[in-house]
């Protein structure tokens, strides 16, 4: 059974950095793209970052050039990077994993493609 956990989220003042970790279980994830979306209360659930099972990754435009999405394969671990955080950044983060082996990804995910994800982590940005 696939199981994803999050971990790494909380408060942070704006221009801060948090790091999320998202680990892995129930299958060998090193042939899988896997990604975050995240959800503000009130509002839709957005796309954040993706990456391939290749390495490729892909990321909102609201985030480019601040977040890092990563992957350790060997921990079956994947990760997202956030620097520069702004109030906008706070909502619960989800970190998710396609169903399909070795599907390609070329662009960004809706995050309605995702097979499996996890519980979530809440990330706070203070003004």
């Amino acid at each position: 059974q696939v199981q994803l956990v999050e971990s790494g989220g909380g408060l942070v003042q704006t221009g801060g950095s948090l790091r999320l970790s998202c680990a892995a279980s129930g299958r060998t994830f090193n042939t899988y793209a896997m990604g975050w979306f995240r959800q503000a209360p009130g509002k839709e659930r957005e796309s954040v970052a993706a990456i391939s099972w290749s390495g490729s990754t892909y990321y909102a435009d609201s985030v480019k050039g601040r977040f890092t999405i990563s992957r350790d394969n060997a921990k079956n671990t994947m990760y997202l990077q956030m620097n520069s955080l702004k109030p906008e950044d706070s909502a619960d983060y989800y970190c998710a994993t396609d169903s399909d082996y070795r599907r390609t990804i070329v662009r960004l995910p809706a995050y309605g493609y995702w097979g499996y994800w996890g519980q979530g982590t809440q990330v706070a940005v203070s003004s």
